[in-house]
């Protein structure tokens, strides 16, 4: 009998932590994912006013602003990484990150919406603290392709700007809907 209770025990304490782990989730979205559409429309308000090539330091320099606000203001580690990198110092996924991209992409392939893509999780670093990891899909929109479009999608001067730029870019070959990347958060738990 005893055996059959600890085992009830475990399967209750595995449920609350499910139950918590969604709820980290939904949280995390409501608090975090406000910041995406702000960098969406600066960068179409750019791409209005002073074209693509406008645009290059609202995703090189004011992106990563805004995130790194929000973050400190949650007291978060947030950014944006890709499998295809355009600023490898900022955008290269951690292992589980590029996990979590290649799965957000085999998903996408079987039919699942990218920009309903989204995972977390509660997990234990190595020094015993357990934080939230939390990330959400960034598809491609018609915004993105004037600098991460495909072949012949990209005007020549702004390739030269964007190669001075980024000289080690990868991100490119893009058409819409496909996963760009993804913000991903490192949430701590008390």
């Amino acid at each position: 009998m005893r055996p059959l209770m600890i085992l009830a025990g475990l399967l209750m304490a595995g449920s609350a932590v499910a139950q918590d782990a969604e709820a980290l989730k939904i949280d995390t979205r409501k608090q975090a994912m406000p910041v995406v559409p702000k960098v969406v429309g600066m960068m179409k308000e750019t791409i209005k006013a002073e074209g693509h090539a406008g645009a290059i330091p609202v995703c090189k320099e004011k992106a990563p602003s805004l995130l790194k606000a929000k973050a400190k203001e949650l007291g978060w580690n947030m950014r944006r990484v890709s499998l295809k990198t355009r600023n490898a110092d900022r955008a290269t996924p951690d292992v589980w990150e590029a996990a979590q991209l290649a799965d957000f992409n085999i998903r996408a392939a079987n039919g699942e919406s990218p920009a309903s893509l989204e995972v977390g999780e509660v997990m234990t670093r190595a020094d015993g603290k357990q934080v939230f990891r939390y990330m959400r899909a960034l598809p491609v929109a018609d915004v993105c392709l004037g600098c991460h479009g495909g072949a012949g999608q990209i005007e020549p001067d702004l390739q030269a700007q964007l190669d001075k730029s980024y000289p080690n870019d990868r991100a490119t070959g893009y058409s819409v809907g496909q996963i760009r990347g993804a913000l991903t958060v490192i949430r701590p738990l008390p």
